[in-house]
């Protein structure tokens, strides 16, 4: 303890030399109902804990009121327990996993986690000139900027900020805080559809800065160890986030900005898109084309064309364009009978050309100008008003819309272009500027659709696919993409990066359009390999402009047989995908994980080439083209088999792995226990009365336990109404045994059915002497050459079932 105090008051005095604003003053403190406030010369902190490892700050210039006006946060703070202390100058308010530390003279805020220091204070809250960035000098108006600004070591890594293409160190960027599309970027993008004010350190904390307006992140791009968050106005408050791993981290944040819900299962499947299908007829030969393949398919998704002829012009019609869709709801019925779901795209914008442009007038549903008229403006598509769904006329206006699309028969929704793509900053919404919700605005609408259905449709689960969204979108089951990446491969290359810091950030659906949206390059090899990394990776959609197909039934012979088998693979995996599905929902897991959640070894921090799918899969997609062999790296003190060929590697670093045509390198953890079913045509014709499970045998895994999430996959709040059934496998390795035990666990709202089980077990090496289920000897199936041995089981519900295998 001694030695911890010290080390503590070590870096104050560290820090002091880096203090923050020289002219704040310290006044007084007090604590009250769970609030510590710091009273300075030019105004007021308050700190408030939410949990022992979640801590709120928010600065109150003299002359202002604090605003609880946050679009982020929905966990209330709850009771923590708390310590005060106050020594010389150090005035210590600390949970039993964060202590803040007030340093009175000179004045200085510091974090520390389990005594550990993480970040400070340098100047705080100031204002000054506003410095434009050139990319967004006529987005962000502003005379002044007000601006927070932090210590940070000279060591540390940087990450969040939303969606960019970067690499996985951010720092030494100045990045805009301001949602706008980049067409056809690669691996390079400052500035994407999807912003957040969220910054992630290698130290293992994140702080979020609480506030919608746009501005700026700079992870210092003067290389003077400082962090600034930087507003045009609106709230000076930030909440820091810790954890003893990173998943604690996460799950402690998502807790903070709210839990993704459970997606339907037929998410998990293959979409047939593209921008666009022009008629009834092109979409349904096209889905024809699969079942005449045999390529499992799920989902349609349909472009601006449902809706009119042209892309130009027709903006905000929102209902069936006749003349190429005589009988929308007879194809979506029909589809749906053949296992394919419908979606339809949607945009929040209004053209003067419109049907609904003298409707929208009228009905008051659109943003507006100084003087009160309906605010228009050119873009791509048109010149448009803009709906403001922050205006209940506004809002209720466009749900009505989604509840006639229903009506139809569709699954789903597409919201485009909702960062909005076209924002004017003079543009006034109900409740403010355009720049004080822009970066919100893709959130509130995910809001609407969410809290429409669940008002409306209460057991379905909505499907709501946007490009934009803010800090806690992830609540509203907003399933974000990456905007229109470059069909090239520096456009692969910059995804899994993207993916995976996203997944850091709550948005754990982040994925990418496969074979790449913008230009007209045909590349077989580039759309094989993009759809094989697809296969892990959240949701599998290929979709891209019409010069170029992206559905695999139009691609050459040779890849569209890659293709079809890539999507098989994605099948098969259904029952493992759809467990990190509960996952996420449960605990914020992200379904894609840096190696560095197990591994902090300085050369994993920056690494994205490699990654986690879950836990137990390794997967390192291949990136360049003509590529002979690839490097795959490896958490420190692991053991992994090769997925396709039962290789076992063990306590590597890296390893220089040979390509193959038909896959990409994938390693499955030893000890894991793998889930598999046979392909199905659509996720419609999935159950799991029978299917295969793999462990991965390795003496060095002694002891394994696996979870098995399984409901009906459609009917939202399952987990919550016990409409569920959760498997329990567990493994037990002695000397010569190996020892089996398996259980269903089902809610008292689910009908569960026994299980047919393939129990394949890898790397057994010699013929057992005798296999026993629940005492009584069985017949078993080894294969020498393989390795592998198979055992029929039989898993009845509510009941234990043990397995011995005597060696």
């Amino acid at each position: 303890m001694k030695h911890l105090f010290l080390y503590i008051l070590t870096f104050v005095c560290l820090i002091s030399l880096n203090a923050q604003n020289t002219k704040r003053k310290y006044k007084s403190h007090n604590e009250k109902d769970g609030v510590f406030t710091v009273v300075t010369d030019d105004g007021e902190y308050k700190i408030q804990f939410y949990t022992s490892e979640i801590v709120e700050t928010t600065f109150i210039p003299k002359g202002e009121t604090k605003s609880n006006d946050s679009h982020a946060i929905v966990l209330a703070p709850s009771e923590v327990k708390t310590k005060y202390s106050y020594v010389g100058n150090d005035i210590s308010f600390a949970s039993n996993d964060i202590s803040v530390i007030v340093t009175t003279d000179p004045f200085q805020i510091s974090y520390y986690h389990n005594g550990r220091p993480m970040i400070s204070e340098k100047r705080g809250y100031f204002k000054s000139k506003h410095e434009p960035m050139e990319m967004v000098s006529g987005n962000i108006i502003a005379d002044q900027t007000e601006k927070i600004e932090f210590n940070i070591s000279k060591d540390e890594i940087l990450y969040g900020g939303g969606a960019r293409a970067l690499g996985m160190n951010r720092r030494g960027n100045r990045l805009p805080l301001f949602n706008r599309a980049h067409y056809g970027y690669e691996t390079d993008s400052k500035l994407m559809n999807y912003t957040m004010p969220v910054v992630a350190s290698s130290k293992q904390y994140i702080i979020h800065f609480d506030n919608a307006p746009v501005g700026y992140l700079d992870l210092d791009s003067n290389q003077t160890n400082t962090l600034t968050y930087e507003t045009i106005s609106g709230r000076k408050t930030y909440q820091i986030i810790v954890g003893n791993s990173w998943l604690d981290v996460i799950d402690n944040y998502t807790d903070l900005t709210g839990k993704q819900p459970m997606p339907p299962r037929w998410v998990l499947g293959n979409f047939s898109s593209r921008f666009g299908y022009h008629s009834q007829k092109e979409t349904k030969n096209t889905i024809q084309k699969f079942k005449e393949e045999n390529i499992p398919v799920d989902g349609v998704i349909l472009d601006l064309y449902w809706f009119g002829k042209d892309i130009k012009g027709t903006m905000g019609n929102l209902e069936v364009y006749k003349d190429s869709f005589p009988n929308m709801k007879q194809m979506v019925s029909d589809l749906k009978k053949d296992g394919v779901k419908t979606i339809l795209i949607t945009e929040p914008f209004v053209l003067t050309t419109s049907k609904r442009w003298d409707e929208a007038v009228t009905k008051d549903i659109l943003a507006k100008d100084s003087v009160g008229n309906p605010f228009k403006f050119d873009f791509y598509f048109g010149n448009t008003g803009l709906i403001d769904i922050y205006n209940s006329k506004g809002k209720d206006w466009f749900w009505n819309i989604y509840k006639d699309i229903s009506d139809l028969g569709v699954k789903g929704l597409w919201g485009d272009l909702g960062e909005p793509e076209v924002h004017p900053h003079q543009l006034l919404h109900k409740i403010g500027t355009a720049n004080e919700v822009h970066n919100i605005y893709g959130h509130d609408w995910a809001r609407l659709i969410y809290e429409g259905y669940a008002k409306e449709f209460p057991s379905e689960r909505p499907f709501i696919l946007m490009r934009a969204g803010y800090s806690g979108s992830q609540r509203f089951g907003l399933i974000p993409w990456s905007g229109d990446v470059n069909r090239t491969w520096g456009g692969l290359q910059s995804q899994p990066e993207i993916s995976l810091q996203m997944g850091m950030q709550g948005l754990g659906y982040m994925h990418s359009d496969l074979g790449g949206f913008a230009g007209n390059n045909l590349d077989d090899e580039l759309y094989v390999r993009w759809l094989q990394y697809g296969v892990f990776q959240p949701i599998f959609r290929p979709h891209a402009q019409e010069e170029v197909p992206s559905e695999p039934v139009f691609r050459s012979d040779n890849a569209k047989q890659l293709a079809k088998k890539a999507i098989e693979l994605r099948y098969k995996l259904l029952p493992y995908n759809y467990h990190l599905v509960y996952e996420n929902h449960v605990h914020g897991k992200p379904l894609m994980r840096p190696l560095f959640f197990e591994d902090d070894s300085r050369e994993l921090l920056e690494n994205s080439s490699s990654y986690l799918w879950g836990n137990d899969f390794l997967i390192t997609p291949v990136l360049k083209s003509k590529a002979t062999e690839v490097d795959v790296y490896f958490p420190k003190n692991t053991t992994w088999f090769n997925f396709y060929t039962d290789e076992i590697v063990t306590d590597k670093v890296s390893k220089t792995e040979k390509t193959e045509e038909s896959s990409i390198p994938t390693f499955v953890r030893a000890g894991s226990f793998i889930p598999t079913v046979n392909v199905v045509q659509s996720t419609d014709n999935y159950n799991l009365k029978a299917f295969t499970l793999h462990y991965y045998h390795h003496n060095s895994i002694e002891k394994s336990k696996r979870l098995l999430y399984n409901d009906d996959g459609l009917t939202n709040n399952s987990l919550e109404n016990e409409a569920y059934e959760l498997l329990e496998f567990h493994s037990k390795v002695s000397k010569h045994k190996l020892n089996f035990t398996f259980k269903t666990n089902t809610g008292k709202n689910f009908n569960s059915t026994s299980k047919q089980i393939e129990f394949v077990i890898h790397n057994i090496t010699t013929q057992p002497k005798k296999v026993k289920v629940q005492g009584k000897t069985v017949n078993f199936n080894w294969n020498r050459d393989t390795k592998q041995l198979v055992i029929p089981l039989v898993l009845n519900n509510n009941r234990q079932t043990k397995l011995t295998i005597k060696l």
